[in-house]
C-alpha cells in the first residue's frame, strides 16, 4: 500500500515575498472560480482542480484531495438557502447516498491498496479527464436534457421506469461516488443532469437543492478519506476559500441577469478542452 506523506505546499521553501505573492494568486484563483460558479452554477471541482494542476502545478492527488474539502465548504451556504425554502427532496438524497457513500468508500480502499504513486496519479488523471468531458456534455445539453425528460415524463413509458427509479437512483449515486472520489468532479453539473433524467417532474430549484446537499455530504466523506491518506494541503485550502466566498456571492448576484444560452456553450467548451487535455496528457 502506498502511504502519502504530508504534501509539500507549493509555497514552502520560497522567500517571504514570493510566499505572499503565491498566497495572493491562490486567493485570486479562488475568487475567479467562485465567481464563475456563481455565474454559471457549474461545480467548483470542474474548474478548481484543473486550475490547481495546470496553472499552479499542484500535484494531482493534492489538487483533488484539497478540492474535495473546498467544494464541501463552499457549497454549504447554498444548501442552507435551499433548506430554508424547502427545496430539498430528502428521499432522493438518501437514495443517492445509499449508492455514493459505499462507492466512495470502495474507491478510497482501492486507492490505498495501490503501491505506486505514479500509478495512482495516472488513474486519477484519466478519470479526471473523463469526468470533465461528461460534465462538459451535461453543460452543453442541459436544456435539451431537461426538455426531453419533461416530454418523457408525460408519456406512459415513465410508469414503467417509475418502478425501477429507486434502483436507478442508487446506481447513479454509486457512479458519482466513484467519479467524485477519484477526481473531485461530477457532483455539480453532472449530478444535476442525472437527477433531471431520473426525476423529470421535479422542479429545477428542487433538483439543484437536492444535488447540492448530496454533493456536500459526498465531498465531505471523500475529503475525509483523502485526509487519512495525508494528501490535503490545508494552507492551500484556506487561501482558496477566502477568495471563493466573495466570488460566489458576487457571481450569484449577477448570474441571474445572464442568459444560460450564452454561458453554457462557453463553459462547456472550456471543460471540453480541459478534459481532452487530461485524457491525452
Amino acid at each position: 500500500m502506498y502511504q502519502f506523506n504530508r504534501q509539500v505546499s507549493p509555497i514552502e521553501g520560497l522567500p517571504a515575498f514570493c510566499v505572499l505573492i503565491m498566497d495572493l494568486y491562490f486567493t485570486l484563483a479562488g475568487f475567479v472560480v467562485g465567481l464563475l460558479v456563481g455565474l454559471t452554477g457549474i461545480g467548483g471541482g470542474a474548474l478548481m482542480t484543473p486550475v490547481l494542476i495546470v496553472v499552479f502545478q499542484v500535484p494531482i492527488i493534492t489538487a483533488v484531495s484539497t478540492d474535495l474539502l473546498y467544494a464541501a465548504i463552499t457549497k454549504c451556504g447554498g444548501v442552507a438557502n435551499y433548506y430554508r425554502h424547502k427545496m430539498i427532496n430528502w428521499k432522493v438524497v438518501i437514495l443517492m447516498l445509499t449508492g455514493s457513500l459505499p462507492g466512495s468508500w470502495l474507491t478510497l480502499n482501492f486507492l490505498q491498496q495501490l503501491d505506486d504513486r505514479v500509478q495512482i496519479e495516472s488513474l486519477i488523471n484519466t478519470v479526471l479527464g473523463v469526468s470533465l468531458l461528461l460534465t462538459a456534455a451535461a453543460v452543453f445539453f442541459r436544456t435539451k436534457i431537461q426538455a426531453a425528460s419533461i416530454a418523457l415524463g408525460d408519456s406512459n413509458k415513465m410508469a414503467v421506469f417509475g418502478k425501477i427509479r429507486p434502483f436507478v437512483t442508487v446506481i447513479t449515486g454509486l457512479g458519482l461516488g466513484v467519479l467524485v472520489t477519484l477526481s473531485s468532479v461530477g457532483a455539480g453539473a453532472l449530478g444535476t443532469a442525472l437527477l433531471i433524467i431520473c426525476y423529470p417532474r421535479m422542479r429545477m430549484p428542487e433538483v439543484v437543492g437536492t444535488d447540492l446537499l448530496h454533493a456536500v455530504i459526498l465531498t465531505s466523506v471523500a475529503g475525509a478519506g483523502h485526509y487519512t491518506m495525508g494528501s490535503i494541503d490545508f494552507s492551500l485550502l484556506f487561501y482558496l476559500i477566502i477568495g471563493s466566498l466573495p466570488g460566489v456571492f458576487i457571481g450569484s448576484y449577477y448570474g441571474v441577469k445572464l442568459s444560460p444560452t450564452l454561458m453554457q456553450p462557453i463553459m462547456g467548451s472550456v471543460l471540453l478542452v480541459i478534459g481532452t487535455h487530461f485524457i491525452f496528457s
